[in-house]
């Protein structure tokens, strides 16, 4: 009798639970909600597109009934890695022109090597590689200014990760548009096409004020209101791109672009390196997020950013590679993570300045607040989208583990990324991509790299 009575309970149990696609646990779950519970032995529920539950192992077992378990025993699950500020297909320039300063770079070696190179094409090849890095070291959605949007947009999501595009509008001819007209024209259409993805957010991206004009950044941002989508801009980058503001205009750039109204919308501001304590006033009023880019910033000397006090300001900021081309060289943010960090140490003499679960949420959840997106997105909470990354913690440099978050920022490495699921679909298990052909995608960029190294006088194999 006792033992039909317990099969009964059990029975009962199992009627009850409730539905679910997958149910994944781990030694650790970060979570980033309000409280930013980490879970010893804990679990998160899937069901379609999004999380439906997150907790402890045990208890997730007795409310789930999962089609499909994956148990990561030696492994934190944490929110997928938000990057705020990239060019993806400039992968294909991966290292083509180092150690010079922004604007050197940009027009004695970028612009003459996109002007030879860049086409449709191109773009789609050098979004999959990036998308490939991305994703292996745990990029779950990135944000991108660049040109041919709509084939970045395809390439994204034949990868599988969400992404904020921005198609580069700017003042002379481009691969995709001869005039900025004509770019704006092709950002509407961009915009008309992805404005309801699931994976993908439209955005016009106006280059920066120093090669974009008033009218045209106006008629960008007049766009992004439109479509309710952000805009997105390079922001005080340099200390020559605020001295030639003052110069030229006795403001700074972000005071340029508030006399203009291109600040009254949703605006992504990128770098924010050389912000005044008035801009930082003008971008709280307005809502203005920023992408910090600490690799590109401290490669291209441009400077260290404010960030403990632009985040003090109530500044929405995240983390951004502006990776491949010379500015960085690859797309790791968890190498941004422990720099972001240790370069503010080391600029205001103070230890506690940018503590590892500050720069984690930069990583995290405030990217998606500094992107608008962080009812969807930043976090392992029930509603939100599932976007999530199982990091190891087996290995010589995890071991041993006191403090969990300290150990993603300061100890582990994008390479301990063993999966990665975004909206619910894996991309990665066991390091191994399932949306991508690798082999392919490393094939063809090697075909590339020699096709562009002839291009501008570089010896090819």
């Amino acid at each position: 009798m006792k033992k039909l009575l317990l099969a009964f309970a059990a029975a009962s149990l199992l009627a009850a639970a409730e539905p679910a696609d997958w149910l994944i646990s781990a030694r650790y779950v970060v979570t980033m909600d309000n409280a930013r519970r980490v879970i010893e032995h804990g679990a998160v529920a899937v069901r379609g597109e999004r999380i439906v539950a997150v907790g402890s192992k045990a208890d997730l077992e007795k409310r789930y009934t999962p089609a499909q378990r994956l148990d990561r025993g030696a492994a934190i699950l944490a929110p997928g890695l938000i990057d705020t500020h990239t060019h993806a297909p400039m992968s294909l320039f991966r290292g083509i022109a180092d150690d010079m300063r922004l604007q050197e770079w940009l027009e004695k070696f970028i612009f003459p090597a996109e002007a030879k190179n860049v086409t449709a094409d191109f773009v789609h090849w050098g979004t999959l590689l990036a998308c490939l890095e991305m994703s292996l070291s745990g990029t779950t959605t990135y944000t991108d200014m660049y040109y041919f949007e709509e084939v970045i947009a395809e390439a994204t999501k034949q990868a599988g990760l969400r992404a904020v595009l921005g198609q580069t509008v700017i003042g002379f001819p481009v691969p995709d548009a001869k005039t900025p007209q004509e770019g704006l024209a092709r950002t509407e259409r961009f915009l008309q096409r992805y404005r309801n993805d699931p994976l993908i957010v439209p955005a016009p991206a106006p280059h920066a004020i120093y090669t974009t004009s008033d009218d045209v950044i106006r008629s960008a941002r007049a766009l992004a209101n439109k479509y309710n989508v952000p805009m997105l801009i390079h922001l005080s980058e340099t200390r020559k791109e605020n001295d030639d503001a003052l110069a030229k205009r006795k403001m700074t750039p972000t005071a340029v672009l508030e006399s203009i109204g291109a600040l009254a919308g949703r605006t992504l501001g990128a770098h924010g390196v050389w912000l005044t304590d008035a801009d930082l006033g003008i971008l709280k009023r307005r809502g203005t997020g920023l992408a910090h880019c600490p690799s590109s910033n401290s490669k291209l000397a441009s400077g260290v950013a404010r960030v403990p006090a632009i985040l003090q300001a109530g500044i929405a900021m995240g983390l951004g590679t502006d990776g491949f081309a010379g500015s960085n060289n690859d797309a790791n943010l968890f190498e941004e993570m422990d720099l972001a960090a240790k370069l503010q140490k080391v600029t205001t003499l103070d230890p506690r300045a940018l503590p590892a679960a500050q720069v984690f949420e930069m990583a995290t959840l405030g990217g998606a607040r500094a992107l608008g997106l962080e009812k969807e997105i930043g976090s392992l909470e029930p509603g939100k989208r599932a976007d999530l990354i199982a990091v190891g913690i087996g290995s010589p440099h995890a071991t041993p583990l006191y403090h969990v978050v300290p150990q993603l920022v300061y100890a582990l490495k994008g390479s301990d990324v063993s999966d990665v699921m975004v909206n619910g679909k894996w991309l990665i298990r066991d390091r191994g991509h399932l949306t991508l052909d690798a082999p392919g995608i490393l094939k063809k960029a090697q075909e590339y790299r020699n096709r562009i190294a002839a291009s501008v006088g570089l010896p090819t194999r």
